[in-house]
């Protein structure tokens, strides 16, 4: 069996890290880990993984700092682990960038089907991105292979899922896309994951103020979901 990518654990319980890397390394995944961020974040940036499990309540500087920090420089697909059940903390971890939340004590099972399937669209919008070039609407100038924006000719610094949802809305060409389509299409939403509708409302939201003058162009659709304004 080929060696598949590389997952990189940030998680300071001992026994937790060594279950995890036995059963990805039984699948054949090249598995790193750390046991506090400020290593992890050196790993995350030398290594470049393709895959993050991060611990939200770590020495020093916790999981959620690391995910802030982490978040502008890579778009790797990041999944919190937490002992934390409350809904506040998932909506806070997945404001940050985060693009999964599991709660401990959890399955080795779930997790491994919730890294695939991250993997999985990690690779397919990856490969859809290559073939974009240059998009302008209006005042908003959009690179799609650099990851750049400029509006008005002033760089505009994305998240990796606002860019994202800023691309859906644009390949849409104007039709409305509801709030349970972008879900799907950018974080996988499936029943089980404890993911709502709300999290499509901060994007957007933290989307149309770094748009500025543009912001507008994104159009709110009562009940449904949101459209982008193409002219």
């Amino acid at each position: 069996m080929a060696t598949k990518e590389k997952i990189l654990i940030v998680e300071d319980e001992k026994d937790l890290v060594k279950l995890i890397r036995y059963n990805l390394e039984k699948e054949k995944f090249r598995v790193t880990s750390a046991r506090d961020a400020e290593t992890g974040l050196k790993m995350a940036r030398q290594s470049k993984p393709d895959l993050i499990l991060l611990d939200i309540m770590l020495p020093k500087m916790d999981g959620l700092e690391f995910l802030r920090t982490i978040r502008p420089e890579i778009d790797t697909p990041i999944i919190l682990l937490s002992a934390k059940r409350s809904e506040m903390d998932r909506i806070l971890g997945l404001k940050l960038g985060a693009d999964d939340y599991m709660v401990k004590p959890f399955s080795i099972g779930e997790l491994q089907a919730r890294i695939t399937g991250h993997l999985r669209r990690h690779a397919g919008a990856a490969t859809n991105g290559e073939a974009k070039k240059t998009v302008a609407i209006g005042d908003i100038n959009i690179d799609f292979e650099r990851h750049e924006i400029l509006v008005a000719g002033k760089p505009a610094r994305l998240a990796p899922k606002e860019f994202a949802i800023l691309k859906l809305l644009i390949e849409a060409n104007g039709k409305v896309l509801s709030r349970d389509q972008l879900l799907q299409m950018i974080w996988g939403h499936e029943k089980d994951m404890e993911i709502d509708t709300r999290t499509v409302d901060q994007h957007i939201a933290r989307l149309r103020r770094k748009l500025r003058s543009e912001r507008e162009r994104i159009t709110t659709v009562p009940n449904f979901g949101y459209q982008i304004r193409m002219k």
